[in-house]
C-alpha cells in the first residue's frame, strides 16, 4: 500500500513538494522525543541502575547512535531544528520560549508535517509543543498551522504537575483535567489517533514529545517500587520516571505490533538536550555518561543525547554508529525516507544522513559543520564540531577552547595553543558561520531576553545586550583570550 508514481507534485496551502519514489513504498514515520533525557540515562547507553527494557530491546532491533546531538542545550530551539532542518538562530527560536513570549516558530518556515502532509501523509502531534509563547491563541501559529491534522499538546510543562494534568489542548479545545501520568497520557492519545482518527489509506507522520523526565518529576508507585535499594527519594523518583517513560514508549511500540504496522514504520527516538540539574543534589538526577556539562551547556553533556533508529529491512538490527548526527539532520533525512525533496529556496543546516543509517555510507558530507549557539548558556555560548574537532566560544567570539573529541570526549584538554593551524581554521569558520546565520535569522535574540525570549524591560540589561552583540554580526577578527564566561543570570524555568 501507499504506492506512488515516479514523480508527483502535491500542492497544499501554497506548499509545493516533489515526491520521488520510483514505485517504492512510503514508510510511516514516528519521531519520539524525550525531555531532558541524558546521554547516559538508558540501559543501552550504559546506565548501571535505570531500567529501560523497552528502549533497550528497541535498540537491539535497530541502530544506536553514539554521537547523536540535539541542536541546542535547551528545549524549544532543539524542537525547532527537528521540524525545520535549520539551526535555531536561523529559524528564530533562539532560546526556550516562556509563556507569553513573542518568540515562536514562524509559518515562513517549512516544517516536516507541512511538507509530509502536502505529500499525502496524515499528521499528528501529541505531548509537549513549546514552539510558541502564546499557546492556543490566534496571535501566534499553533501546531495545525505547521501541518498537523490532529494534535493534543501543552505549551510547555504539563500542569500543575505531570500527574493528573489539566492544561492539555486538543485541536484548539482545552481537554480539562486528566487522570494519569503525562508520558502515558501522551502515548494514549497517539494510540487513540492510530486506532480511530487517522486515515488508514495514507501513510502517517506522528510526533510524540513527552514531558518526562523534565521537572516537575512525577513517577507512579509501581515504577518507584522497582528501585527499593535507592535510599535517596529524589533519585528513586527520577530513575522511576525514566522507567515510566520507557513503559510509555513500549506501549506505543506494542500498538504498532497490534496494528501490524511495525514492518512499515520508521521510528526515531531521541532527546531535546542533556539532563537537568547537577546530578547530585537537585531533582534532576539524569546522567551524561560522564560527559562534561549538562543542560544549558554547550559542552558534550548538554548536547549529546541518545539516538535510536528502527526501520525493519532498511536499518540493520543491533548496529552501532559513531558518525556525528545533529537534530537538524532529522528534517532532510525523514523527507528522504518518504521520498520528498527538501525545499530548494532556503538554506538548510541539516543533511540527509539516511545512507549512513542504512549502512550505504560510512560518513556524512556536510557543507557546514555542526553548529550551536545559546546565549543563555552559563559558559561558552557558541560551538561547532568539524570531524573530530570541536571549538567553543564565548558570546563575543573572543575566548575560545579547542578539543579533539576522538581522544578527549570529556573535553579536559584545551588544544588551541598546541594546534594553532586547526584552531585558526575553526575560529574563522565559526565567525563566518555566525555572521551568515545572523544575516538571515530574525533579530529577536538582539532585543529579547536570552532566557525565555521575554521582553527586556531593564534598560541596563538592554544596554548590556547591545554591547555584547556589537561586532559579532560583522564577523570581525577577534583577539583570543583565555576561556571563561559569565554565569547565566537565571536558569531556564521550563
Amino acid at each position: 500500500m501507499f504506492l506512488c508514481g515516479l514523480f508527483a507534485l502535491c500542492v497544499e496551502l501554497g506548499v509545493v513538494v516533489e515526491v520521488c519514489l520510483a514505485g517504492a513504498e512510503r514508510p510511516n514515520i514516528i519521531l519520539f522525543l524525550a525531555d531532558d533525557l541524558g546521554w547516559g540515562d538508558l540501559g543501552c547507553y550504559g546506565h548501571p541502575v535505570i531500567r529501560t527494557p523497552h528502549l533497550d530491546a528497541f535498540a537491539g532491533q535497530g541502530l544506536r547512535l553514539t554521537s547523536c546531538y540535539a541542536a541546542s542545550a535547551v528545549c524549544s530551539p532543539s524542537r525547532s531544528a527537528l521540524l525545520t532542518g535549520r539551526t535555531p538562530h536561523r529559524n528564530g527560536v533562539y532560546t526556550w520560549i516562556a509563556e507569553g513570549a513573542p518568540v515562536h516558530l514562524r509559518t515562513t518556515e517549512r516544517t516536516l508535517p507541512t511538507l509530509l502532509r502536502a505529500a499525502g501523509y496524515g499528521t499528528c502531534h501529541t505531548g509537549k509543543w513549546h514552539l510558541n509563547g502564546l499557546f492556543n491563541q490566534a496571535d501566534q501559529p499553533q501546531p495545525d498551522a505547521h501541518g498537523y491534522d490532529w494534535w493534543m499538546a501543552t505549551q510547555n510543562n504539563a500542569a500543575p504537575s505531570h500527574h493528573n494534568p489539566v492544561n492539555f489542548v486538543r485541536n484548539g479545545v482545552p481537554v480539562g483535567p486528566l487522570e494519569g501520568y503525562s508520558a502515558l497520557l501522551t502515548v494514549d492519545e497517539a494510540v487513540r489517533w492510530l486506532r480511530s482518527e487517522r486515515d488508514r489509506s495514507r501513510p502517517f507522520f506522528l510526533t510524540v514529545w513527552t514531558h518526562e523526565p523534565h521537572y516537575p518529576i512525577a513517577a507512579a508507585a509501581e515504577y518507584q517500587a522497582l528501585y527499593p535499594e535507592l535510599q535517596d527519594v529524589v533519585q528513586r523518583e527520577h530513575h522511576a520516571n525514566v522507567t515510566q517513560l520507557d513503559a510509555a514508549f513500549g506501549r506505543l511500540m506494542q500498538e504498532l505490533d497490534a496494528e501490524q504496522l511495525t514492518s512499515e514504520t520508521l521510528v526515531v527516538f531521541t532527546s531535546d538536550n542533556g539532563p537537568e540539574g547537577d546530578g547530585v543534589t537537585s531533582p534532576g538526577r539524569g546522567s551524561t555518561g560522564g560527559l562534561r556539562g549538562r543542560k544549558r551547556h554547550l559542552y558534550e553533556g548538554g548536547i549529546r543525547v541518545p539516538g535510536l533508529v528502527r526501520w525493519p529491512g532498511k536499518v540493520a538490527a543491533g548496529a552501532v554508529c559513531d558518525v556525528p548526527i545533529i537534530g537538524s539532520d532529522v528534517f532532510p533525512t525523514l523527507l528522504a525516507a518518504a521520498g520528498v525533496s527538501v525545499p530548494s529556496e532556503r538554506v538548510l543546516d541539516g543533511v540527509n544522513v539516511l545512507p549512513v543509517l542504512t549502512g550505504q555510507a560510512a560518513a556524512v558530507e556536510r557543507e557546514r559543520p555542526l553548529y550551536w549557539r545559546l546565549l543563555m548558556a552559563p559558559q561558552m555560548k557558541s560551538a561547532l564540531r568539524d570531524g573530530d574537532w570541536k571549538l567553543l566560544a564565548d558570546e563575543r567570539l573572543e575566548r575560545m577552547e579547542l578539543y579533539n573529541l576522538r581522544v578527549d570526549e570529556h573535553e579536559t584538554t584545551d588544544l588551541r595553543e598546541r594546534e594553532p593551524e586547526k584552531f585558526e581554521q575553526l575560529r574563522s569558520r565559526l565567525i563566518a558561520l555566525t555572521a551568515e546565520i545572523d544575516a538571515e535569522g530574525p533579530d529577536w535574540w538582539k532585543t529579547l531576553s536570552p532566557n525565555g525570549g521575554g521582553v527586556v524591560r531593564d534598560e541596563k540589561q538592554k544596554n548590556k545586550q547591545k554591547k555584547q552583540h556589537s561586532g559579532v554580526k560583522q564577523g570581525q577578527r577577534q583577539q583570543v583570550s583565555p576561556s571563561g564566561g559569565r554565569k547565566a543570570e537565571q536558569q531556564e524555568q521550563q
